[in-house]
């Protein structure tokens, strides 16, 4: 379908392709074409940053001019008031160094990409999904009853030996030796594990009773399993 457009080396008609240029990304289609290149024509001068969505669409065309030139035919565009040239020369190629540094300068994003700012945002939000997922995690309170081999075990040894298991979502706590018989002592001991994390039946099996703790303790039992 053909478009008609106002004159936009006026500032009316500035607006009123501000105003067309508001859901579109080009005049005519989903890609640079001779529309474009005949409307880019018809405007004298860099337009104003009052017309933000013109100096976006301005600017991506000037650079694909300056990189690769446009090729699309479009659907036909007729600008009033203005008398196209038979062809749009392609403006001189810049300096890449230059080029670059002018776009780090522009605020606008003109191919539509991810701005840093929309990046920072959106790791800020999935960084606090992951939070709010991690809070959300139950937690338990388990009592164990760690039992040496016999009354000559070094007790003091044998609770730092279990002590010395760190997990993440594992914290130690609270600690007393209680007397099992014959003058063999035991140890009870609290710990609170993050449920999603830490499993109490590998901790005892790969941990509390295998080596080198093993040297120390006979066995492990859960007194208490609470949830938080």
């Amino acid at each position: 379908m053909a478009v008609t457009l106002y004159n936009p080396s006026t500032d009316a008609g500035l607006k009123k392709l501000d105003e067309f240029l508001l859901t579109r990304s080009y005049i005519s289609g989903y890609q640079a074409s001779k529309d474009d290149l005949a409307v880019y024509a018809a405007i004298s001068k860099t337009p104003s940053a009052e017309f933000v969505n013109v100096l976006r669409w301005y600017k991506h065309i000037d650079a694909l001019l300056r990189i690769s030139g446009v090729s699309g035919e479009g659907s036909g565009v007729t600008v009033e008031g203005f008398a196209p040239a038979t062809e749009v020369a392609t403006p001189p190629a810049a300096d890449s160094k230059a080029a670059a540094a002018d776009d780090d300068d522009d605020d606008i994003d003109l191919f539509g990409e991810e701005t840093e700012e929309e990046k920072a945002a959106a790791e800020k939000a999935a960084a606090a999904k992951k939070t709010a997922k991690k809070k959300e995690s139950g937690k338990s309170s388990v009592l164990l009853d760690v039992k040496p081999w016999d009354d000559e075990t070094d007790m003091q040894k044998l609770e730092e030996a279990v002590r010395s298991v760190h997990l993440d979502g594992l914290l130690w706590g609270a600690s007393k030796l209680a007397a099992v018989g014959y003058g063999i002592k035991k140890l009870q001991i609290m710990m609170t594990i993050v449920d999603d994390m830490v499993s109490v039946d590998n901790v005892i099996e790969d941990y509390l009773t295998a080596e080198p703790i093993n040297e120390y303790v006979q066995s492990c039992d859960i007194v208490a399993f609470n949830k938080i």
